[in-house]
């Protein structure tokens, strides 16, 4: 079956179970006629005996028809209304008293313009859980403080990163915080697989690095790079190296200043729309390398489209210093 999405002020689109649909009307100058129980010229063939003239009413004209373009599915929209109202755990006050709206994923179906499959892989994506059937986004303050209760109990046991159990993690931290938020860090954190039996998690290592980074940065307008550096490897489990590539899309560092920075750059809060990111980026810098811009466009290629191809249409390159940047084709205001 497919389904047209959009509210009101959006331009439609159709999906399919897994696949997401520009529709635009094309027009055609030949007209297309509607001709009930028509019959084409290969059933006539084999349909011998009907070697006459057969009349046939015609119900209905166009000379238009709806051309289906694939696009990227519009998900933008998922992550602003789950955080209208992001889970601060079961005992915060805020939640109790919430007029915001929570949403099932029957609403999310009717609200976002992409296909089913494409909304249930982006809410795994961006970590959301159900709770009490509705989806919602953890605070992210909340996430760092499951997070800290996890990896504390991995380092006061000693566990191997590679092998942390979900049964004492449960067992252990069951009377901080609710089972099923230890189990949804454990999640989002890490690779969940069965042992001899038992479920065991293996730890994402540049997943935790980039999170505690980014808890670092929240505060901070600009930070001092290697100073930067040095406070993050300090801050993260013990077993664990932190690598500035772990923060592609979330931070970006400068070291065209002395002494270099790195900001909070997050990629989620950039525009959907090409142009309109594009514009955005340049306003941040007026020149980037391929390798700097990379994480925060490569999500915008369509299919087969290359960030390459992306540059080539929507920026200007120059040689600076030998190497090759790029900036904005029109003045940014």
């Amino acid at each position: 079956s497919l389904v047209i999405r959009g509210e009101k002020d959006e331009h439609a689109v159709l999906c399919s179970k897994d696949k997401t649909y520009d529709m635009k009307i094309a027009d055609t100058s030949n007209m297309l006629l509607f001709v009930p129980g028509c019959k084409t010229p290969e059933e006539l063939k084999a349909d011998q005996a009907s070697c006459n003239i057969i009349h046939s009413q015609i119900a209905g004209f166009s000379k238009n028809y709806w051309e289906l373009r694939r696009c990227r599915p519009k998900l933008k929209k998922l992550r602003k209304l789950l955080m209208e109202d992001p889970y601060e755990g079961p005992d915060s006050q805020k939640d109790q008293a919430s007029t915001f709206s929570k949403y099932t994923t029957e609403d999310l179906l009717n609200l976002i313009q992409a296909s089913e499959e494409e909304i249930l892989h982006q809410l795994q994506v961006i970590d959301a859980c159900k709770i009490e059937g509705y989806w919602r986004i953890l605070d992210f303050n909340y996430e760092m403080k499951l997070l800290n209760h996890v990896t504390q109990l991995i380092d006061s046991e000693s566990w191997p990163l590679s092998k942390v159990p979900l049964c004492a993690c449960l067992e252990e931290l069951g009377s901080l915080e609710p089972r099923e938020m230890i189990e949804h860090i454990l999640l989002s954190y890490g690779r969940k697989y069965v042992d001899d039996g038992e479920v065991f998690f293996e730890m994402h290592e540049d997943k935790i690095c980039r999170a505690i980074a980014q808890m670092l940065l929240q505060n901070a307008v600009k930070f001092n790079l290697s100073e930067f550096e040095e406070i993050w490897q300090h801050s993260v489990p013990e077993g664990m190296t932190t690598r500035l590539d772990q923060l592609q899309g979330l931070a970006l560092v400068d070291k065209s200043t002395r002494p270099g920075t790195i900001f909070l750059l997050k990629v989620e809060d950039l525009p959907e729309d090409n142009q309109e990111r594009f514009n955005s980026l340049f306003g941040i810098r007026e020149k980037w390398t391929e390798v700097d811009i990379t994480p925060y466009i490569q999500d915008l290629c369509a299919e087969k489209q290359t960030v390459g191809a992306l540059l080539t249409k929507y920026a200007r390159s120059s040689m600076l210093n030998g190497v090759k940047v790029y900036n904005s084709r029109r003045p940014i205001s």
